[in-house]
């Protein structure tokens, strides 16, 4: 598949017609209040629903209940045995090379300082967070899993976030384009999927390249329950690197907001580090997995630990040699993987459960103020730019 300017043009005034219209007829009729506790309190599929529910919210729900038909579960369970042994790396990827990622282009980090609220990291990260551990359960897709209630709020919250921004005439769309645009929503899938890999690759994390497939495959999925348009979302690895390095290219540069919300972010994880020794190595973590300019653009602080932070690799490699070579290494690192994401999310949440809500204004509670085979190691698909 090719990209050009012209195509990727197209895709930045494209939204998601299902949920927007959704989102709009609520809007229109002053009923999202009773959608909005809809959102907050069925967590599980297959709950019964509310008395009185909109039937337009009713027709959303059930149009979005199930995965795209052409799923390959066995591709999926591959995903899933691959988050299973790589949970930490991932969690840390998604954290350091992800996340800031977003912050480097400066449309995105516009948008989320006004739709996210510039005081509430901690709950942009645990949604994240809890998002992928929802998605990498065995009865993702059963009832009373909570992932496809999470994957349909995220895309009701999206299309609310759309409705918002153009009808108060907070956003350029002339200049920036739609917001959460079909663009965008690639993008982001590309910065969890690709540039996940990317970083654990240059973490010097062994993964087979079925297990890499996979775990693409398996965001590839995501972006069908969120909305993103299927014809043109990249099928291959080689086709995410296409698009991901078009993108950036496209859009990233500094920004004020890319900066704030960095600093945000390693605050908030400087912390959750025990003691203040440590702290710097939040800086130098990502530094390492973005690289020194788009470190620089987001005014990532230079420290000592910028050369420390790059043995990781061979602390990693004996962990896994420990791991390949133990029954019981690799069962303590498994438990402890799973312990440290739960004690993450546990930290950013303090103990709560996220739930994802659609706003009914635009409100300051709202935040709107304006074990894988290993026989070859995986590499990343070489840049095209």
């Amino acid at each position: 598949m090719t990209y050009t300017d012209a195509s990727l043009d197209a895709l930045r005034r494209t939204g998601d017609e299902l949920a927007d219209a959704t989102v709009a007829e609520l809007f229109a009729r002053g009923e999202v209040g009773t959608f909005n506790t809809l959102m907050r309190y069925v967590s599980t599929a297959g709950a019964p629903l509310p008395d009185g529910l909109p039937d337009i919210a009713r027709e959303y729900l059930e149009a979005t209940r199930t995965p795209p038909s052409w799923v390959d579960w066995a591709e999926m369970e591959k995903a899933r045995l691959f988050f299973i042994d790589n949970n930490v790396h991932i969690s840390t990827a998604l954290s350091f090379a992800s996340m800031p990622a977003c912050y480097v282009v400066p449309h995105v980090a516009k948008l989320l300082s006004a739709s996210h609220g510039l005081k509430y990291p901690s709950k942009r990260m645990a949604e994240t967070g809890q998002f992928t551990v929802h998605l990498m359960q065995p009865d993702a897709f059963e009832a009373g899993s909570r992932f496809i209630p999470a994957a349909q709020k995220v895309r009701l919250l999206h299309a609310s976030i759309r409705h918002h921004l153009t009808r108060e005439n907070r956003w350029d769309t002339a200049a920036l384009g739609t917001p959460i645009c079909q663009e965008d929503m690639i993008g982001g899938q590309m910065f969890f999927s690709l540039l996940v890999l990317d970083s654990l690759h240059r973490l010097g994390i062994h993964m087979s390249t079925e297990g890499a497939e996979a775990y693409y495959y398996a965001w590839r999925v995501v972006g069908a329950m969120l909305g993103v348009d299927q014809d043109v979302v990249p099928r291959t690895l080689d086709e995410a690197r296409r698009f991901l390095d078009r993108y950036m290219v496209r859009h990233m540069g500094p920004s004020e907001e890319g900066a704030h919300l960095t600093k945000q972010l390693i605050d908030l994880y400087e912390e959750v580090v025990p003691g203040t020794f440590f702290d710097p190595i939040v800086s130098a973590l990502i530094r390492h997995l973005i690289g020194d300019t788009c470190a620089d653009w987001l005014q990532v602080p230079r420290t000592s630990w910028d050369t420390v932070v790059k043995a990781v690799p061979h602390l990693l490699g004996v962990l896994e040699t420990i791991e390949d070579r133990s029954p019981l290494g690799a069962w303590a690192l498994d438990r402890l993987g799973h312990l440290t994401t739960v004690l993450e999310l546990s930290s950013l949440t303090r103990g709560r459960v996220m739930h994802y809500a659609i706003p009914e204004t635009l409100k300051k509670d709202y935040g709107i103020t304006g074990a894988v085979p290993r026989p070859h190691r995986w590499a990343p698909p070489p840049s095209t730019v």
